[in-house]
C-alpha cells in the first residue's frame, strides 16, 4: 500500500529548458550550482547558487538553465504547512480556517526569490540532502518525525527571507486572478466532476468555454462547480484554463516556429493584447520577450 508522505524532496540536474509548469502544493527549489533564468509571476529573473525560490499552489514556473543548474526541490502539502501556522500562532489562530485567511492575507505574493547568499544556503545542504535520502527510502511512516525536524530546520533558515504583505485579497479576488490554497491532502482535487473538467480545459484549451458549458459537462450548477473548483485548486475553472493556455502557448513559442499571432489564437484566445496581458501574468514577460529568451 502507498502510504502518503506531506514532504518530499528531490536534486536534479538541469541542462535543458524547462516548460512553464505549476504543482498542487508548495515548492521551494534550493540552487545548488549553476545559474538560470525563470519566467514566473515575478517575471523573467536569474538564479544561482545561494538562492532558494518559493512557489505556491498553481503558479506557472520554467526555466533556461545557463549551461546547467543543480536544484534540489522540496514539496510540501499546504495543509501540512497550514498545521504549523496555525500552531506558530496558536495565540492568534483558532482553527485550521483561521489560519488559512491569515496565510492568504500575509502571503499574496506566490512566487518569490529569496536571495540567501551562498554561506547562508550551505547550511541547508546537509539537511536537504538527508530530506533527498529519506524521500527515495520508502519508509515514511518511520521517517516522518526526522522529516519534520528536518524541514523545521530549513524553514528556520528561509522564513526570514519571505515577503509578506499587510494587503488584504477578498478570496472571490484571489480565486479569479491568483493562485490561493487547495484544501485536499493528495496534490489533486478528489471530487470526479473537478477532475472532469480540468481534463476537458487541459485537452481542448481552445474552445471557447463558458462557466455555464462546464457546469452542464458535470452535471453541477454554476455556482457549485465554481465553489468545489476553487476549493479543489484554488481558482475558479475559467483562471484555471487562463493558465493552461499560458501553459500551452509557451510550449509553441519554445518548441515550434508558430508565430505569437498563431500561438495566441491556437490557444483559443482571440485578442493579441489581452493574451499579452494575460500570459505575461502567468509567465512574467510578453510573449515576444520568452521567445527571445528561449531562442537565446
Amino acid at each position: 500500500m502507498q502510504v502518503y508522505q506531506p514532504i518530499l524532496a528531490s536534486t536534479q540536474t538541469l541542462r535543458r529548458p524547462v516548460a512553464p509548469v505549476a504543482h498542487d502544493c508548495v515548492k521551494f527549489i534550493v540552487v545548488r550550482d549553476g545559474a538560470a533564468f525563470l519566467f514566473s509571476e515575478f517575471g523573467q529573473q536569474p538564479i544561482k547558487s545561494g538562492d532558494v525560490v518559493m512557489l505556491g499552489a498553481n503558479v506557472l514556473c520554467g526555466g533556461e538553465p545557463e549551461d546547467q543548474i543543480t536544484v534540489t526541490t522540496i514539496y510540501a502539502d499546504i495543509d501540512y504547512l497550514l498545521d504549523q501556522l496555525r500552531w506558530q500562532y496558536a495565540a492568534f489562530l483558532h482553527d485550521r480556517l483561521d489560519a488559512q485567511g491569515f496565510a492568504e492575507t500575509m502571503y499574496t505574493e506566490p512566487a518569490q526569490i529569496l536571495r540567501l547568499g551562498d554561506h547562508r544556503a550551505g547550511t541547508l545542504m546537509p539537511w536537504v540532502d538527508e530530506m533527498v535520502r529519506l524521500s527515495v527510502d520508502g519508509h515514511p511512516v518511520r521517517h516522518y518525525l526526522r522529516m519534520q525536524a528536518l524541514w523545521f530546520q530549513v524553514a528556520y533558515v528561509i522564513a526570514p527571507f519571505i515577503k509578506v504583505s499587510p494587503v488584504r485579497l477578498s478570496l472571490s479576488q484571489r480565486a479569479h486572478i491568483r493562485p490561493t490554497l487547495p484544501r485536499d491532502r493528495h496534490f489533486a482535487p478528489l471530487r470526479a466532476e473537478v477532475l472532469h473538467v480540468a481534463q476537458l480545459l487541459r485537452e481542448r484549451p481552445e474552445q471557447r468555454w463558458s462557466l455555464g458549458d462546464l457546469a452542464a459537462e458535470v452535471h453541477l450548477s454554476p455556482s457549485r462547480l465554481s465553489s468545489v473548483f476553487v476549493e479543489a485548486y484554488g481558482k475558479t475553472p475559467l483562471a484555471f484554463l487562463t493558465m493552461i493556455r499560458a501553459e500551452q502557448m509557451a510550449k509553441y513559442l519554445r518548441d515550434s516556429d508558430m508565430t505569437v499571432t498563431s500561438a495566441i489564437q491556437r490557444v483559443g484566445w482571440r485578442s493579441r493584447s489581452h493574451a499579452t496581458k494575460l500570459f505575461r501574468e502567468h509567465v512574467g514577460v510578453t510573449p515576444g520577450a520568452y521567445r527571445q529568451a528561449s531562442a537565446a
